[in-house]
């Protein structure tokens, strides 16, 4: 029988006794299958698995330890990859109908950095049709449910890679990130999420050029492990050259994160940015773990900084994006392909250009006003999500505090309005809410200082661990072995 405490280790860890021969890449692959098929039922989140393919890796895996060759950073770890990014010999439907049967030919640049590096790719898991959308539910595989309550939503597009993340698994995951679709399903399943500065990952698939959408990233249950799968998929190769956003990096650097000084650390923190739509719950949670930070850090500040015009911002340059991903498709589309992004391309189509240029000058002015935080504080905190997570039923929460919700992103100011200032974000867990839910941090940081950001996050996550208030939630994994599956429901 595979042992399944195998499957909790985490990755770095998991690494080093694979190197050391104390374990097995077999072993480790075996428990997390079997951790899958005790959970995966329930909260469907791998769906496609691949698992012969793996099984075959992870022996050859198995034999080139002790060999004398150089193993690779990821080295016989089992990575699971979000169903829009694609895989050799694999399914890749992106969750829609149209392309249920997609069996792609070669990697996504994404997936080719990982398997040279020795990464274990072994499923592909759950999205928003093409991704679009914070509620991780298609017409080809049904809805993924929170690992902390499956009736409940657990957040996109990446839900799929939180969950499997946050059940074990796997100890690391693919994802990707337009407004938050890397920090909100890591912040509603307890685990880490990176939306780095747009172009530290290289994205050869990316339509338009310059551009702070479209980010790939990677999830894990700590920074440590996040920080080592991006070490990854940040590397510059053939791949790479195909992204015009791509630049020179030392993406081995991710490798060691820096000792920070905690106790020096001056933080910047606000509960709504300036007045964005957030709950009264969300807003009590935050502010209780505010006054617990404030404890460990040398300087602790609320910041009256005002993004409250960056979800316009978003919503028109979104729309920019939307029609150049889409023109060539959008004639083919029927009255049930996602309605999230019907809305927003045809949105477009109706703005005048006029407002999409005012859009970017005003973007510019929000970049310009942010940046200017990090002159004196050396990182920003706000809360990851607006809301507790909702049932998967309705696409988006159907209000807010009596406040109805206009459309799929009005909900999603907190994590858009990093998207539209372009700096990279570390979506932490930060223990409960008020509904003994998940609850997250976005801690973000200056841009093209990615390395410092998860230094900084590091410190403060192993600072959260001592406190049972702020340590990462775990799901009750017994309890969930014991519930309806989803497809019975």
């Amino acid at each position: 029988m595979p042992d399944n405490n195998l499957s909790g280790l985490g990755a770095v860890q998991a690494r080093e006794l694979i190197a050391s021969g104390e374990i097995s890449p077999v072993e480790l692959l075996e428990s997390c299958i079997s951790r899958v098929k005790q959970l995966n039922p329930v909260v469907n989140a791998l769906i496609t698995e691949s698992f012969t393919q793996a099984r075959k890796a992870a022996k050859q895996a198995e034999q080139r330890v002790g060999s004398g060759e150089k193993l690779g950073a990821l080295h016989g770890l089992p990575v699971a990859i979000k169903d829009i990014q694609n895989t050799a010999g694999i399914l890749t439907t992106y969750g829609s109908k149209d392309l249920a049967d997609f069996i792609p030919d070669t990697d996504a640049g994404i997936v080719a950095r990982i398997r040279a590096a020795g990464g274990i790719i072994f499923g592909k898991t759950n999205v928003p049709e093409m991704s679009i959308g914070a509620n991780t539910v298609n017409p080809l595989f049904g809805a993924t449910g929170n690992p902390f309550n499956p009736e409940l939503t657990c957040g996109g597009s990446s839900g799929g890679s939180g969950v499997v993340v946050a059940t074990n698994m796997a100890p690391l995951a693919t994802g990707s990130d337009h407004g938050g679709s890397l920090r909100i399903p890591a912040c509603y399943s307890g685990v880490v999420g990176f939306r780095a500065t747009p172009g530290v990952v290289p994205n050869e698939q990316r339509k338009t050029t310059q551009t702070y959408y479209s980010v790939q990233g990677p999830m894990a249950r700590t920074v440590e492990d996040t920080s080592l799968l991006l070490s990854v998929i940040s590397e510059r190769d053939a791949w790479s050259r195909r992204d015009p956003m791509s630049f020179p990096l030392d993406a081995e650097k991710f490798r060691s994160l820096k000792i920070v000084d905690i106790g020096g650390l001056r933080v910047a923190f606000s509960a709504d940015l300036g007045g964005v739509l957030v709950s009264e719950s969300i807003r009590r949670t935050f502010e209780d773990r505010i006054e617990s930070i404030a404890g460990m850090v040398g300087t602790c500040e609320r910041h009256s900084v005002d993004l409250r015009s960056a979800p316009d911002v978003d919503w028109h340059l979104r729309q920019d994006v939307f029609v150049s991903q889409y023109f060539q498709d959008a004639a083919a589309w029927d009255q049930d392909f996602n309605p999230n992004i019907q809305a927003t391309y045809n949105s477009a189509l109706n703005t005048p250009m006029a407002d999409i240029a005012q859009a970017r000058c005003t973007q510019l002015e929000l970049h310009r006003k942010f940046s200017s935080i990090f002159e004196e504080f050396d990182v920003f905190i706000c809360p990851g999500v607006s809301v507790s997570p909702f049932p998967w039923v309705h696409m988006n929460p159907q209000s807010i505090d009596g406040q109805s919700v206009e459309n799929y992103m009005a909900w999603l100011a907190l994590t858009s309005t990093f998207t539209v200032v372009g700096h990279p974000v570390v979506a932490l867990p930060c223990g409960l809410d008020e509904q003994g839910l998940p609850f997250g941090v976005q801690v973000v940081g200056r841009m093209y200082e990615d390395h410092r950001l998860l230094s900084i996050a590091h410190v403060l996550e192993q600072a959260f661990a001592k406190t049972s208030k702020l340590a990462r939630p775990i799901p009750d994994f017994e309890q969930l072995s014991n519930m309806k599956t989803m497809k019975s429901r």
